[in-house]
């Protein structure tokens, strides 16, 4: 058993720039155990790809104490495939793919682009501007909530509700933390609960509207027969909401402020040089969004010639998976042309994230809107960073725009 370092995962200069630590993790070994946290840590992109791939490892949801005071929080992760394997998590994920499989993301695209061009029309060409919370904040929760049919004026709502159930996922959460995690579970749930009884109520006068959870509750009512019970359904949509925009809002971030600090970069994808979509996928491995994921051992098994024990945890460090210079030439440098590209941004296996299509299309748009309107825009000052490692993003990063293009040029 190699051990690793006494890593601080919440210590300040960590947070700012983690990678020389994961890179030293690397270098000890692709499994490190980690005394403190009582958890292996999967360092390289090979033991993380079988670590979010081995079947032997499973998302064991166990319930916050005091259950009573934390069930609203619980509830929604109890319910929800993301803490489920199978069967329970196949029969979850194939109705919500089976209800985004009917065109949802592709007829989102006219939408997504007009999103995007009326918040870059309300924000300013001169002096200092916060890009990521007057454009990639709101950008992203606008779009999931159109694309399920949530009323759009909600989208700040729905963004503090989700920042404070996500602040759970980080390190050594205090009471605080959790209870504004409980308050937002609730308000979130009640929230979703009315949507749903509206739609229901739609759907029985026969107003079908062309909403995602319109489409959920005839894929989860077949028949007279449930196949998701009403707590799955709330919690499905509440990690779609979620999960639906807290991934591009930090992948956008990380990335913008990536290009910002190669400016080289930057004008390779604003003269056009470099295809947005290559580029998209570099900046996702450059800085990834999400950092860790973990998983428990159903039974023992061998993750890179490594034992882990039933009941022991696996971290699958995905940011350090994503520099591992055994996979990725360079794996430090930004470059914007790496094809191919096998980073793990997105995940592997049954968690592979199941709006991917969406993320990589909304993160194009918004890339390319926002570079056609202000090609010139440079980075003031230094960005401060989320206090937080599991999902990693900015607090703001302020811009200048410069003269924008002429309005005909979007």
């Amino acid at each position: 058993m190699t051990a690793a370092p006494d890593v601080d995962f919440s210590d300040p200069d960590f947070l700012a720039d983690p990678y020389p630590t994961l890179a030293e993790l690397r270098d000890r070994g692709p499994m490190l155990w980690h005394e403190p946290g009582q958890v292996w840590l999967a360092t390289t992109h090979e033991a993380v790809s079988q670590t979010l791939r081995n079947r032997s490892l499973g998302r064991l949801w166990s319930d916050w104490e005091p259950a009573e005071a934390m069930e609203p929080f619980n509830s929604l992760h109890r319910n929800q495939m993301m803490e489920n394997e199978p069967p329970a998590h196949t029969r979850m994920r194939r109705l919500v793919a089976g209800a985004f499989a009917r065109g949802h993301v592709e007829r989102m695209r006219p939408r997504v682009e007009a999103i995007a061009r009326r918040l870059l029309d309300a924000l300013t060409g001169d002096g200092t501007t916060d890009i990521l919370g007057g454009y990639a904040e709101p950008l992203p929760v606008l779009v999931i909530a159109d694309l399920l049919g949530v009323p759009g004026v909600d989208h700040a709502r729905l963004r503090a509700w989700s920042q404070a159930i996500v602040r759970m996922y980080e390190h050594d959460v205090g009471p605080e933390t959790r209870h504004a995690a409980t308050e937002a579970s609730t308000a979130f749930s009640a929230y979703v609960r009315e949507v749903i009884a509206e739609r229901r109520c739609d759907l029985r006068a026969g107003r079908r509207g062309a909403d995602l959870i319109s489409d959920l509750i005839d894929a989860s009512e077949d028949g007279g027969r449930r196949r998701l019970t009403d707590d799955e359904l709330v919690a499905s949509v509440v990690l779609l909401l979620n999960a639906g925009h807290e991934a591009s809002v930090n992948t956008f971030g990380n990335g913008i402020h990536a290009l910002l600090a190669h400016p080289q970069e930057l004008e390779r994808v604003a003269s056009g040089d470099v295809d947005v979509a290559t580029a998209i996928e570099e900046l996702i491995r450059f800085d990834p969004p999400l950092q860790l994921f973990e998983r428990t051992a159903t039974k023992d098994t061998q993750i890179a010639g490594q034992r882990v024990q039933a009941g022991q945890r696996v971290a699958a460090l995905m940011g350090s998976a994503n520099r591992d210079a055994a996979v990725f030439d360079r794996a430090d440098q930004l470059d914007l042309l790496r094809d191919p590209n096998p980073h793990v941004g997105f995940g592997m296996g049954v968690h592979f994230c199941l709006g991917a299509p969406l993320a990589r299309m909304e993160l194009q748009i918004s890339l390319l809107e926002l570079l056609a309107r202000h090609p010139r825009l440079r980075l003031v000052g230094p960005a401060p960073r989320r206090p937080t490692f599991v999902l990693r993003g900015y607090e703001r990063i302020d811009v200048d725009l410069h003269t924008p293009v002429g309005e005909d040029n979007r």
